[in-house]
Order: C-alpha cells, then sequence, then structure tokens
C-alpha cells in the first residue's frame, strides 16, 4: 500500500517507459533509500557501540554503503535522463551501468572490511552485552529492509530496471545479514563463544557475494551481452508478420543503456517486387518498429527469386547435404551468380557459437567439396555466422 501511495504521489500517471518518467522513479528509489538508510545507520551504530558488538557496527555501515548506493542511482538516473548531445549521440542511459559498478565496488570494500573486524573479534573475544532494546531494532530492520525489497522490485518491475532489482535483492540479502545479527545476540544469554565474530564473517560474506553479484551484472553490460531473447522474439515476430516478407536473419542489437537499443537486420524480400517498392517496404517497417517497439533499426535488403527452379533445387540439395553436419544450423543468403560452365554458390551458415578459425576453415571447405562432388560446375563462396541467438531463419 504505502508503495503504491509513494509511486502515485511522485509519479503519477505517466507511462513508465517515457524518459521522464524513468527518471521519476530512479529519483525515488535513490530519495527513500538515502532516507531509510542513513536512519538505519545512525541507529544500529549507536546500538553496536552501545552493546559491543563488531557485527552490528559492521551491519550498520552496510547501512552506510547502501545510503551512498542509493545516492549513486539517484545521481545516475538524473544523468541517464539527459537527451543526447554532440559528445553523446546516443543519450546518457549507460551512467546506470557505471552507477551500478560503483556501487558494487562499495559493497565489496565494506565486506573486507567487515571481514578483517570480524575475524580480528574471533581472535580476540570480546562480551557482548545482551539487550532487548537492541534485539527490537534488530525486528524493526527486517521490517523496513523488506519493505524496501518489495518496494524496489515494484520499481524495478515497471521500467524493466537491472539497476533498481539489483536494489531490491540487496535488501534481501541485508535481511538475511541482520537475522544471522539477532541470532547471535540471543546466543550471547547462553554461551560465552565469540559469535559474535562468526556472525560478522557470515554478514561480510553476505555482503562480498552480494558486491561481487552486483559486478558482473554491470560489467556485462558494459562488455556488450547478449539481448534478452525475449527482445529477439519481439522483433522477429514482428517482421515476419509482414506478408511480404520471406525470411530474416544476421539481427544484431546494441545497447546504448536500459530501454535504448539500436538494430540492424537482413529482410528477404522477392525480387520481383522492383528495387523501389522495396525500399519503399523496409522504410515503412523502420517507421512501424521505431513506433511500436521504440527501436531504431536499419534494414539490409536481400532480394530473392524464388521462382527459379534452379535455385529452388540447389536450395533443397544443400538442405540435404547439410544434414551430415550437425553443426551446422541453418543458412540463408542463397544466391546464384555467374553462368556458362562456371557458376558461383553464394550462402552463409549459421553454427553454434564457440567454434575455433580452423573448424570454420575445415567446415567450410568440407561443404564446398559435397557440392562439388554432386555438381563440378559450381563454387561455393560461404560465409560463417557463429550466434544462433541472433541469427533467425
Amino acid at each position: 500500500m504505502l508503495s503504491k501511495a509513494l509511486i502515485r504521489i511522485f509519479i503519477g500517471r505517466t507511462a513508465p517507459e517515457r524518459l521522464k518518467a524513468r527518471e521519476r522513479y530512479g529519483l525515488l528509489s535513490g530519495a527513500v533509500g538515502i532516507g531509510v538508510n542513513t536512519l538505519l545507520f545512525v541507529i544500529k551504530l549507536a546500538t553496536g557501540l552501545f552493546i559491543n558488538s563488531i557485527a552490528f557496527i559492521g551491519d550498520a555501515f552496510n547501512n552506510l554503503t547502501d545510503a551512498a548506493s542509493a545516492l549513486v542511482t539517484l545521481i545516475s538516473f538524473k544523468i541517464a535522463s539527459k537527451p543526447a548531445d554532440k559528445e553523446h549521440p546516443f543519450g546518457h542511459a549507460r551512467v546506470e551501468y557505471i552507477a551500478g559498478l560503483i556501487v558494487s565496488f562499495l559493497v565489496i570494500l565494506v565486506g573486507y572490511e567487515l571481514f578483517k573486524s570480524s575475524l580480528g573479534r574471533i581472535l580476540h573475544p570480546v562480551q557482548v552485552s545482551f539487550s532487548l532494546p537492541a534485539l527490537g531494532i534488530v525486528v524493526l530492520a527486517l521490517l523496513v529492509k523488506g519493505w524496501l525489497f518489495l518496494f524496489n522490485h515494484t520499481l524495478a518491475r515497471e521500467i524493466h530496471s537491472q539497476a533498481l532489482l539489483a536494489t531490491a535483492w540487496d535488501a534481501l540479502s541485508d535481511m538475511f545479514a541482520t537475522a544471522c545479527i539477532g541470532l547471535s545476540l540471543c546466543a550471547s544469554l547462553l554461551t560465552a563463544l565469540p559469535l559474535d565474530g562468526y556472525a560478522g564473517l557470515l554478514v561480510a560474506g553476505v555482503i562480498l557475494y552480494s558486491g561481487v553479484k552486483l559486478t558482473k551484472d554491470t560489467i556485462s553490460p558494459l562488455l556488450g551481452e547478449a539481448p534478452q531473447t525475449s527482445l529477439i522474439q519481439q522483433i522477429s515476430k514482428k517482421i515476419l508478420s509482414y506478408e511480404e516478407v520471406r525470411g530474416i536473419h544476421d539481427l544484431i542489437v546494441h545497447s546504448y543503456g536500459p530501454g535504448q537499443y539500436m538494430a540492424s537486420i537482413h529482410v528477404e524480400l522477392a525480387a520481383d517486387l522492383g528495387v523501389l517498392a522495396m525500399h519503399e517496404y523496409t522504410d515503412r517497417i523502420e517507421r512501424q518498429m521505431a513506433q511500436e517497439l521504440g527501436l531504431t533499426l536499419t534494414i539490409h535488403l536481400d532480394p530473392l527469386n524464388p521462382d527459379s527452379a534452379e535455385i529452388q533445387h540447389m536450395q533443397e540439395e544443400l538442405t540435404e547435404i547439410l544434414q551430415a553436419f550437425p553443426q551446422v544450423l541453418s543458412f540463408h543468403d542463397f544466391r546464384m551468380v555467374g553462368q556458362g560452365e562456371t557458376e558461383n554458390l553464394l550462402f552463409d551458415l549459421v553454427v553454434h557459437p564457440g567454434m575455433s578459425r580452423e573448424e570454420i576453415r575445415q567446415l567450410r571447405q568440407a561443404v564446398a567439396d559435397q557440392v562439388r562432388e554432386r555438381h563440378p560446375q559450381y563454387f561455393c563462396v560461404i560465409s560463417v555466422d557463429q550466434n544462433d541467438m541472433l541469427s533467425y531463419e
């Protein structure tokens, strides 16, 4: 209820996919995160110092890094919403990824420092004083962090933000760490063992795991990861729905930040449509893709001659030949060039990712040899695509 009320007050009815709305969602998450985590830091630090608990103090500084993370999130969403300019013609949306990387380093730093402090507490134990108010603060922190998880998960789902989703899961890991501290606090009534130090190690492990996972999640899109399968399927299904489209392949998607995509694709059309008609047809597809999916699409036109009996026959023979090569997923861009005693067969093979250059060379040669055995007059010019995810027939 509180989450929906905050969204209604600060976001309003603006469509979440719009750039300005995305900025508002990020600012709301950042502002709430700064306020809540700063308050938890002050309360936990005071309590930890009072009962002499290294785990409690470490958890307090974990909340401080959460507040710093929220500040970075707030700033990053503000910058990411800036329009394209001369220096950044594709906008600033990738700032979200950079912000996530900064946050992950802060989390790892806190986990490392807490690990050292907790190890020192195990080697040199100090008695922890049980306090009923301290236990109450643990329960309060669990409730607050539980709400933060649901709140950020709701925001992340609304705008499909990996940054806010990471913030949500970080809050959930904080709940686990705080619960361990509560258990060690209760156990101090029953034993003199340095459980506080061991609880601190456990909390440090959770924090370090969260930091490493967040680092991996933010570095991956910066390096250039494969687009989501759902996006690929959405694009291919939409283009294949056009009546004149005979096939598509070589779909490549570039991400310039969350929701900011540019793509190129080869579209097969019947050659008898005529050059001008095919150009107008592909232009219409590009415009409609931009309107419906918010995608900047560039189409490479591949004209086909489906009425040629010779081409149809050779396509059928090539399909039969390729059945002996399990590493080949499909082929496309089949053309016949030249005439007389020597003709060129040009086509692309789609293979499983991970094949070496030598394996690809051997595959090209083996396929060409099989074709030449049946038809000595044909010379094969074969290209190989190593990305089955981005290639569709």
